[in-house]
């Protein structure tokens, strides 16, 4: 079986600041170096200085897929497959595929490569970290839809910061460097913004500080009795997206196993869109690589604090109650977990102001 291929990311805050360059660049020295690459996938996005650094590079014939009348490139994984190169440029990792493909995110065809033996150049935005998903609404008021979960970056071979102030991003956009006179506008009136700028690479310098710290750490053993282990409660409240990234992203930085359980206390009545969205928000934390749970039982608290004890939890996030009305049920769970849970820590994650359209784009 053919060893498994090496990843590096180049990350970013925001389009223009020079991720697709700095990994073409790479590709270029490779070549140079002789190395077998291609590209697998290139986003040119009218950009003549990026366009030039493919010159030389093998270019693999993007996959034309028919969609509600529309025609959209994707990548052509299988013929990069067949092809076998050492090494594949694949650009836009948070990517997500037209309907029908494959593989539903182009993070997964990269991982497909990986398990061939080939290695990967690609790149990301910071705000693309799943991890991250709501403290870039909070700093940009956009909900991203396109995600990478941050195992897949955790994973990586190397993670390269690509950085840029924001004056100089702007006067890029400015100049029609990044997007053609028109998008641009529209982008300096909304997104691209110099406050929302320096939130977001205040975001990707301290990530890339935090990656460069685990490198340097001696890997982490399995986590073991005495050592910290996070537990979070999933409830069918769209909030609980948000609650599972917090979580997960404290268990990461404390190197934490990490539980997410849901319990259905024994007076409940099953209800469909409840079941449902249980089982979305289940799904979204096995797609982050935490372990999951749902149990049956009787009084809420009680089950959550056994369940905490039998698995040797040292945290348990939970959501606080509703902003918006009276939530007597969700501050009476709070006042008997903390009452119970006296030997660990309860963290109350507070909701945030507006709810948000959909949890797990």
């Amino acid at each position: 079986m053919a060893k498994r291929g090496k990843l590096i990311i180049y990350l970013g805050y925001a389009a223009g600041v020079g991720k697709t360059y700095a990994m073409l660049r790479e590709a270029q020295r490779r070549r140079a170096e002789g190395a077998d690459v291609v590209i697998g996938y290139f986003e040119p996005h009218d950009r003549p200085d990026t366009v030039a650094q493919t010159r030389g590079l093998e270019l693999i014939p993007p996959k034309l897929v028919v969609y509600r009348g529309v025609e959209f490139r994707e990548m052509d994984t299988e013929a990069v497959l067949a092809r076998r190169p050492q090494l594949c440029v694949v650009d836009e990792l948070a990517h997500t595929n037209v309907p029908g493909s494959a593989r539903a995110k182009r993070w997964q065809d990269v991982e497909l490569l990986r398990d061939h033996g080939i290695d990967v150049l690609s790149n990301l935005n910071v705000q693309h970290l799943e991890s991250l998903n709501d403290q870039v609404q909070q700093i940009s008021g956009v909900r991203v839809r396109e995600t990478v979960p941050d195992w897949v970056v955790a994973q990586a071979e190397e993670v390269i910061l690509v950085d840029l102030t924001p004056r100089a991003l702007l006067h890029r956009l400015e100049r029609g460097v990044v997007y053609p006179p028109e998008r641009a506008q529209r982008a300096l009136a909304h997104f691209f913004r110099e406050g929302t700028l320096g939130g977001l690479r205040e975001l990707a310098l301290r990530q890339a500080a935090h990656v460069t710290e685990a490198r340097q750490e001696e890997p982490a053993a399995a986590p073991a009795a005495g050592r910290d282990r996070v537990l979070i409660h999933v409830t069918a409240d769209p909030e609980s997206a948000m609650l599972i990234r917090r979580g997960k992203r404290v268990a990461d930085f404390i190197r934490a196993a990490c539980l997410a359980v849901h319990i259905t206390a024994g007076e409940d009545t099953p209800n469909p869109e409840a079941t449902a969205a249980v089982e979305r928000h289940l799904a979204f934390a096995r797609n982050l690589r935490i372990e999951t749970h749902a149990i049956s039982g009787g009084e809420m608290a009680e089950e959550l604090v056994n369940f905490a004890r039998r698995n040797r939890i040292t945290q348990v996030f939970v959501l606080g109650p509703e902003r918006r009305r009276d939530d007597d049920a969700g501050v009476e769970l709070i006042r008997r977990l903390v009452r119970r849970a006296r030997d660990m820590q309860i963290t109350i994650v507070a909701r945030r102001r507006t709810r948000p359209a959909s949890p797990h784009q």
